[in-house]
């Protein structure tokens, strides 16, 4: 199956080159290119892409405004694409934003090809987030700044079974499911049916979401 990619950069040779290489993968088909984030939803709405490359600093309209268009779109509107945002920056209050909003993961413009293929190929089959240590160390940074909410996201921890409770905390941490399996003595499917119910049983989309709400709601703190 060919993954569906539109590149949002408003640095021209990057967007050349990210689209580029990801065109000369035979599983991935790069639909269109766009300068800014207003032009970036308008593309999406019209391509319906799988993946979205999102930078995040932009005129007109940031990367950031133009995730949460795509992830919360109008009445309507049912396309939803996977967003994989783009930043020079190992540490950036925009890319915690729109992890929150519903952002599959992110990547530094400057890793390896190598690296943006293997993401858009995760992102794409919903495994997110990638878990380098720049984002667990992103997530707790910003968590460390915004004290936990021990509210409503405390109390929806409440609906998880402990064994849940488990995997979303090694989740969290940046464990991949083989990981959480060799940990927890489980089978990695096993695994993979437990992250899936946490995520229905939470409301999240995927593994980015979950990661930032179990800093949010206390599970995990900062640092651990």
């Amino acid at each position: 199956m060919t993954t569906r990619v539109i590149v949002v950069d408003d640095q021209a040779m990057v967007r050349a080159g990210f689209a580029a290489l990801l065109a000369a993968q035979s599983d991935i088909d790069v639909v269109g290119e766009a300068p800014d984030g207003a032009q970036g939803v308008e593309l999406s709405r019209r391509t319906h892409p799988d993946v979205v490359l999102m930078d995040v600093r932009m005129p007109e309209m940031d990367g950031l405004e133009a995730a949460r268009r795509l992830l919360a779109p109008p009445p309507g509107v049912t396309h939803r694409p996977r967003v994989l945002m783009l930043t020079t920056f190992d540490v950036d209050d925009y890319v915690y934003e729109a992890l929150r909003a519903g952002a599959s993961g992110f990547l530094l413009k400057d890793a390896p090809p190598a690296d943006l293929i293997a993401a858009v190929r995760v992102v794409a089959s919903g495994d997110a987030l990638l878990a380098p240590s720049v984002t667990r160390r992103l997530i707790a940074d910003f968590a460390r700044q915004r004290p936990a909410a021990r509210g409503r996201p405390a109390l929806r921890l409440k609906a998880l079974t402990e064994r849940e409770t488990e995997v979303l905390t090694l989740v969290a941490r940046g464990r991949s499911n083989a990981e959480i399996a060799e940990d927890l003595v489980l089978a990695e499917q096993t695994v993979k049916t437990h992250v899936s119910r946490v995520l229905t049983k939470l409301g999240l989309r995927d593994r980015a979401q979950a990661v930032v709400f179990a800093y949010e709601s206390g599970l995990v703190a900062p640092g651990e």
